[in-house]
């Protein structure tokens, strides 16, 4: 019986870093309204004019040398991304061309929001586990400086830009890898956190560029109940599914969405905030990259049979947990 899991991990963010201090000259604001209500300090933002693709190649050319992996064994190429460089081609497609990953590979897009990461992985997961596929790239790149209104004082101080891979193979040993998840969607959240304009159901206008409908619309206060509740049930859900306590592990990972959503959940479930992983602060919400860029950042601290709880909620609302132990 086969088990996935990871054997490697990279990311890449911009250089350019967007601070507190430059977004007070934009909009009306300040660095410790900021810092109190959502627990950010910088941003990192891709000035390029290129697209997510940009960011998702670095990290996946980074992984391969890392791991020592040639491009032509790379089977399976999941891209988690918002913020697709264009409506079709996919962005996978783009970066399994600029990565020279043809013509074994294949690829798509998957649009989970926030929680894309955690959906992409397990779906390699299943991939790897029917032995359809060994090698199974999973990459996050989100631009979401593309999508910032930066006339929004309540959402532009949220977001930066960044990129994420891991690298997912087979295993008989099923005391590593991805042991489970538990993911959600509900619809009724449209309304709540969306992307108004662009789709086939409000196309791109003059009107819709003038109502300023082609940026992150959020309310904040709904989000912020559902992204608590939600993140905290199926972290619990998960756990309570395969008998695990805030004792039995070893790091909670949550999407890095707000300090204080974090923090909440961390504090309802009961885990020591030691063990809770947190990089906001420097990073903002990079979306479905989030939960990698965070892995990556404190990778030298895991160690091989350590357990691992991820969460994460996004716009649908979707939101789910995983639990993996580190291999």
């Amino acid at each position: 019986m086969l088990n996935a899991k990871i054997t490697g991990i990279a990311s890449y963010i911009p250089d350019d870093v967007l601070t507190n201090d430059d977004l007070a000259k934009i909009v009306d604001t300040n660095d410790e309204w900021i810092t109190t209500r959502v627990g950010i300090k910088t941003r990192h933002i891709l000035k390029k004019d290129v697209g997510s693709s940009y960011m998702g190649i670095k990290a996946v050319n980074k992984l391969l040398s890392d791991t020592n992996t040639k491009p032509e064994e790379v089977d399976l190429l999941i891209c988690a991304t918002s913020n697709p460089d264009y409506r079709f081609p996919s962005t996978a497609s783009i970066i399994i061309h600029q990565c020279g990953l043809e013509p074994h590979c294949y690829g798509y897009d998957i649009q989970a929001a926030c929680a894309g990461f955690i959906v992409a992985s397990y779906d390699a997961n299943a991939y790897i586990k029917s032995g359809l596929y060994k090698k199974v790239v999973v990459v996050c790149a989100e631009k979401m400086s593309s999508m910032t209104n930066y006339e929004d004082r309540s959402t532009c101080p949220l977001f930066g830009d960044g990129a994420a891979a891991v690298l997912l193979e087979p295993t008989e040993d099923a005391g590593v890898g991805i042991q489970d998840g538990i993911f959600h969607v509900d619809g009724s959240g449209l309304e709540h956190l969306i992307y108004k304009a662009g789709g086939s159901a409000h196309p791109a206008s003059h009107a819709t560029i003038d109502a300023r409908e082609h940026y992150v619309y959020q309310e904040g206060r709904a989000v912020y109940k559902h992204a608590v509740m939600d993140m905290l049930t199926s972290s619990k859900d998960v756990m309570d599914r395969n008998g695990l306590t805030c004792d039995d592990i070893q790091w909670f990972i949550p999407h890095q969405a707000n300090l204080r959503i974090i923090e909440a959940v961390g504090s309802r479930l009961g885990i020591d905030p030691q063990k809770v992983l947190v990089n906001i602060e420097h990073t903002g919400n990079t979306s479905a990259a989030s939960i990698p860029l965070c892995m990556d950042e404190f990778k030298h601290k895991f160690k091989k049979g350590d357990k691992i709880v991820l969460t994460a909620f996004g716009a649908g609302f979707t939101w789910g947990a995983e639990y993996l132990i580190w291999g």
